[in-house]
C-alpha cells in the first residue's frame, strides 16, 4: 500500500498571505514607532541602578507607617470585594439578555451586548473619575468603578458560557412547557456553574489589582498613599506600600486558586 504524504503545513491562499503580511507590517511599524531608543533606555537603566539612583533611595523600605498602610490595604480589599460582588450580580442579567437563546428579543440582545461592550471598553480609571464627579472622593467611587468594570468583564464571559452550554436539556424543558426562568435556573446555570466560578474568581483577582490604581485619581484605597509617597519623594515608603500590596495580591490569588480547585 502506497503511503499518503500529508503536508506539514496547510497551503494558504493569496488573501491569507496578504493578511499575514498586513499583520506583520502592523506589528513591526508599531514597535518601530513606539519603542524607546536604545541610548535613552541605557541612560535610564544607569540612573536606576546608580549609587544615588531610584533603587538606592527605595532600599531599605520604611516600616514606620506599616499600621496605616495595612488599614489602607484593608480598605483596598474591601473596595475590590464589594465592587466585584456587585459587578458579578449585575453581570448575570446582562449576560442572560445578551445570549441568543435566552434573550426575549434580538433588539434586547443587541442593546445588552452593546452595554457590556461599553462597560468593558472604557478603562476603570475613567469610570473612577466619572463616579468621583457623581459621589465625591473616596472608596464609594472606587466601588462603583470596579462594579461597572466587572459587569463588562464578567458579562461577556457569562454570556459566552451560556451560549456554549448544552442545548439538549434546555430543549427538553422547553418541550414540556417550562418557563424561561425555569430553563435558566434548571438547565443553563447548572451547566455553566464551573465557568461562572472561574470567571468570578478571576474578576476578584483583577479587582484587587485594579483597586490600587483607582486611588491615584482619588477613588480611595492604597493608591492615594502610593501617589503621595512618590510625589514627596518618599521612595522607601513607596517600596513598603508596593511590597505589602504585592503580598495582598499574592494572598488573594493563592486563595482564589485554592477555592477554584475545590469547586471546579
Amino acid at each position: 500500500m502506497a503511503e499518503v504524504s500529508i503536508p506539514r503545513f496547510q497551503r494558504r491562499s493569496l488573501p491569507e498571505w496578504l493578511g499575514f503580511v498586513v499583520v506583520a507590517a502592523l506589528v513591526i511599524s508599531s514597535i518601530a514607532a513606539t519603542a524607546p531608543e536604545l541610548g535613552a533606555l541605557g541612560r535610564g537603566i544607569d540612573r536606576l541602578f546608580a549609587p544615588s539612583g531610584l533603587l538606592a533611595q527605595m532600599f531599605p523600605p520604611d516600616p514606620s507607617r506599616v499600621d496605616r498602610i495595612a488599614w489602607k490595604l484593608l480598605e483596598t480589599l474591601q473596595m475590590a470585594v464589594a465592587g466585584a460582588a456587585l459587578g458579578l450580580i449585575f453581570a448575570v442579567p446582562f449576560a442572560i439578555l445578551a445570549t441568543d437563546r435566552l434573550s426575549p428579543h434580538p433588539a434586547v440582545r443587541l442593546v445588552a451586548r452593546g452595554i457590556i461592550a461599553l462597560f468593558r471598553t472604557i478603562p476603570d480609571l475613567v469610570w473612577a473619575i466619572f463616579f468621583i464627579i457623581m459621589v465625591g472622593l473616596g472608596p464609594a467611587a472606587g466601588v462603583l468603578a470596579i462594579m461597572v468594570d466587572k459587569i463588562g468583564f464578567a458579562g461577556r464571559f457569562f454570556a459566552e458560557a451560556m451560549e456554549e452550554a448544552d442545548t439538549g436539556p434546555q430543549d427538553a424543558l422547553r418541550a414540556i412547557g417550562a418557563s424561561r426562568l425555569g430553563i435558566i435556573f434548571s438547565a443553563v446555570f447548572p451547566a455553566c456553574l464551573p465557568s461562572f466560578t472561574a470567571t468570578s474568581l478571576f474578576a476578584l483577582e483583577k479587582a484587587v489589582r485594579g483597586s490600587a490604581a483607582l486611588g491615584l485619581v482619588g477613588a480611595g484605597g492604597i493608591g492615594v498613599d502610593l501617589k503621595v509617597a512618590f510625589d514627596l519623594f518618599n521612595y522607601d515608603e513607596a517600596l513598603t506600600i508596593i511590597l505589602m500590596l504585592f503580598a495582598l495580591v499574592l494572598i488573594v490569588e493563592q486563595g482564589s486558586g485554592w477555592i477554584r480547585s475545590k469547586l471546579i
